[in-house]
């Protein structure tokens, strides 16, 4: 009897052993499972790529009054814009973007005094409130304007990225208070694909003081994060100041940055998709630049620019039209094989320059006095200096053609005119006739090939932006590389199509003088119109020329 109790219990011993053997490979199983089932999810909520659009948007404007209008008949100006606007949403998010990006100034234009914006404003909230406008449209009070594109953020499942204004009561004791009693921002908010609010920023570097806006008392950085990256997002002007654009790539890593502008093209180096190309590749980052469509203030250039190179863009002077633009990029471009950080002064400091017979000559370009040396053979090399810079060039043409001339420039300063902001930049350009005299003044079209050609320069900056534009002022995607020790270097299709300029753009902003707060300024008017001058005297030149 007692051996059958014993053999009895050592069945049930062996059976629990197996019983829990059976648990633990059940509840090994089952963290598998989990293990994996979390790994989905996280790839799934991940993403490597995503599609991205901009809309550059032909603003249907209100009438220039200096008399506020109801606040009833600025929506309807406003939604007469937003309907514009809705049809490209819906269209992106038919063709899979993640994310759109409309332009600064694209729901109700810039015809304002301040008193004259004022119904145009709504009170847009810290993104830390946690506000879905769409579902909550009163909780912060009317804000139709938010309703509507969270709306459409949220209908169309697609983050959406829009420009409006912000208005803030000012607090008791503002020494600082407008005399109206409240602030008045440019801003851009996002919304995500549900609709909430994620992004509110105050435009920082207004056009040396958009007189119906404010300038925050300091830069914001704002970012947030998504499925598909980390995004940051400023406006405009601010691309070319330190704070805050620079700061959000270097200081907080974003992946991508959403572009609202109101771009007017200013050749030869500064026409949207020349810079923001070049910003997105000096800075490592995705831009998503929206423009303003105004062909009479020379407003068009839109587009989906990676560090490598454009994935697509728009530029189209000749027609009043909108335009769409999507492209897919790398949700964190950084993060590629392709991407690495450049010594931009590495190459040009290891030479000691190229002695040539060429004499320097000095011409403005954008009001900056460049020092030139004209490129006198179909191939060779040739060295420019001004102050600290020295650019070198090596080069070869195709062809070296009797009616056209191009130079090699250098300018090392302070730019000084529609805002102060010190440069350095090395300049391969064509000239606007044989003679040096127009050498830097604006030109759209170009004959020469070049078979080759490698530019750098002896920059005191970290942060320079490369510069590659053909006739037409189209971007050369593809033809060009910048290689680790500062050169920009052509490539072999380059010599397929005639080419205008190529150039370094260095920006140092520790020469830059300390930032102002342009709030109580009023040149804006002043900037407009020496823009506008440039651009006229930009447009009878071609005009003689074409004689």
């Amino acid at each position: 009897m007692s051996d059958g109790l014993c053999d009895t219990h050592t069945v049930i011993q062996v059976a629990l052993g197996s019983l829990t053997s059976v648990l633990e490979m059940a509840a090994f199983l089952t963290n598998i499972f989990f293990f994996f089932y979390i790994l989905s999810v996280y790839k799934v909520l991940t993403m490597d790529t995503y599609i991205a659009a901009v809309y550059e948007h032909a603003v249907v404007l209100p009438d220039a009054t200096e008399t506020p209008v109801t606040p009833a008949e600025a929506l309807k100006m406003m939604n007469r814009n937003i309907d514009i606007l809705e049809k490209a949403i819906k269209t992106a998010a038919e063709q899979n973007a993640s994310i759109i990006v409309t332009p600064e100034d694209g729901i109700y234009g810039w015809r304002f005094t301040r008193a004259a914006l004022f119904p145009y404003l709504e009170d847009i909230p810290d993104p830390a409130v946690e506000w879905n406008p769409c579902t909550d449209p009163q909780r912060f009070g009317p804000a139709p304007v938010q309703e509507r594109l969270s709306c459409l953020a949220r209908i169309n499942s697609i983050y959406v990225a829009a420009n409006i204004g912000d208005k803030k009561p000012c607090k008791p004791g503002d020494t600082m208070c407008p005399a109206d009693g409240h602030y008045q921002y440019n801003t851009n908010v996002v919304f995500d694909d549900e609709g909430k609010l994620v992004a509110r920023y105050h435009k920082y570097s207004l056009f040396q003081g958009e007189v119906q806006f404010d300038t925050p008392k300091e830069p914001e950085l704002m970012t947030f994060n998504t499925p598909f990256g980390k995004f940051g997002t400023f406006t405009c002007f601010d691309i070319l100041f330190h704070d805050p654009a620079v700061a959000l790539v270097v200081d907080l890593s974003v992946d991508t940055v959403l572009f609202p502008t109101a771009w007017m093209n200013v050749l030869p180096h500064l026409t949207a998709i020349e810079f923001h190309s070049a910003w997105a590749m000096g800075m490592g980052v995705n831009v998503l630049s929206a423009n303003t469509h105004n062909t009479t203030n020379r407003m068009t250039g839109s587009g989906i620019y990676a560090p490598d190179y454009p994935r697509a863009y728009y530029y189209n002077a000749d027609m009043e039209d909108g335009h769409l633009v999507l492209a897919e990029v790398l949700s964190h471009p950084r993060h590629s094989p392709s991407y690495s950080v450049v010594q931009w002064s590495e190459y040009a400091t290891s030479i000691s320059g190229y002695s040539t017979n060429s004499s320097e000559f000095v011409r403005p370009i954008f009001f900056d006095n460049f020092t030139l040396k004209a490129l006198e053979k179909p191939e060779g090399n040739q060295t420019t200096c001004q102050k600290n810079l020295c650019c070198h060039l090596s080069y070869s043409m195709v062809e070296k053609r009797e009616d056209e001339v191009y130079a090699l420039g250098a300018f090392d300063g302070m730019h000084e005119v529609e805002g102060e902001y010190y440069l350095q930049i090395c300049t391969l350009l064509k000239c606007k006739s044989t003679h040096l005299d127009t050498c830097g003044e604006p030109v759209e079209t170009s004959s020469t090939l070049f078979q080759s050609f490698s530019l750098s320069g002896t920059f005191g900056t970290s942060f320079v932006f490369p510069e590659v534009l053909l006739t037409g002022i189209k971007l050369a995607p593809g033809d060009f590389e910048i290689s680790p020790d500062g050169r920009l270097v052509s490539r072999s299709s380059i010599s397929s199509t005639p080419l205008l300029s190529a150039t370094l753009f260095g920006r140092w902003y520790d020469k830059d003088p300390p930032a102002k707060n342009n709030a109580s300024t009023n040149n804006y008017s002043n900037d407009m119109l020496i823009l506008t001058i440039y651009a006229a005297i930009q447009s009878l030149i071609f005009y003689v020329a074409n004689l």
